[in-house]
């Protein structure tokens, strides 16, 4: 993978202890130099996920009828409180080195706010954000979470996630991110018609390419399966 370009690639639904596992052996390589930045895109079976800044509360019914109901339930370690993701969202994970970007926390989050207002912009939705919280909002209604992990060496992992055809009732079992008074929405929901996760890639990879500096270039997934084959990235 070029070090110059933002390397990225569809993996499809997988599964989140899988995807989670992926994350920490690419920020090995990335740190190492053994891949430029990356960007995974993928989706879901339903999951509820509480970072470091989680609270128990705002899980509003047991976790065993969320399993019942064919929900996993994980405690991560990026920041951000609890979220849920499933079909018909689009996940974004970036594997970025940001000491091109800074090393800036905030730089970075303002920086995937702005691709996923742009991104939004492309089916004529006016997203934005809103005073005093991260993500990205139509109106008083939350469009896109995000939160994310900075790991040794300034390299990032975790990401966003954006609503595109999600069922938007699976946020009624939380308070989404722990804020109160606010609903969430979708691109779907938006714009009264059902569009498909996979519409949503292009105005989100040619965003992030524009928002981040590197020309977007589209990798097969067997490429990653290829670099992660060496046994030393185990210890991510």
């Amino acid at each position: 993978m070029d070090k110059h370009t933002l390397a990225w690639c569809d993996l499809g639904t997988v599964p989140y202890r899988a995807a989670w596992e992926l994350q920490a052996r690419l920020v090995v390589a990335r740190r190492q130099g053994l891949t430029g930045d990356l960007l995974l895109l993928l989706e879901h079976p339903p999951v509820y996920t509480l970072g470091r800044a989680g609270r128990v509360e705002n899980l509003l019914v047991p976790v065993g009828w969320l399993r019942g109901q064919g929900a996993e339930v994980f405690e991560v370690d990026r920041g951000g409180d609890i979220t849920f993701h499933g079909p018909g969202q689009l996940v974004g994970y970036p594997i970025l080195d940001l000491t091109a970007w800074g090393r800036d926390l905030h730089r970075y989050l303002r920086g995937l706010e702005e691709v996923l207002i742009r991104a939004l912009g492309a089916f004529g939705i006016a997203a934005g954000r809103k005073s005093g919280y991260t993500g990205v909002w139509v109106r008083d209604r939350k469009i896109a979470a995000i939160g994310v992990k900075l790991n040794s060496g300034w390299v990032s992992s975790h990401g966003f996630a954006l609503n595109v055809s999600t069922d938007l009732r699976w946020f009624d079992y939380i308070i989404p991110c722990g804020i109160r008074g606010y609903g969430v929405t979708s691109l779907s929901a938006e714009l009264g018609r059902r569009i498909p996760r996979e519409a949503a890639i292009g105005p989100v990879v040619d965003a992030f390419g524009q928002v981040f500096g590197r020309p977007p270039v589209p990798v097969d997934p067997s490429s990653l399966a290829d670099l992660l084959k060496d046994p030393a990235l185990a210890a991510g």
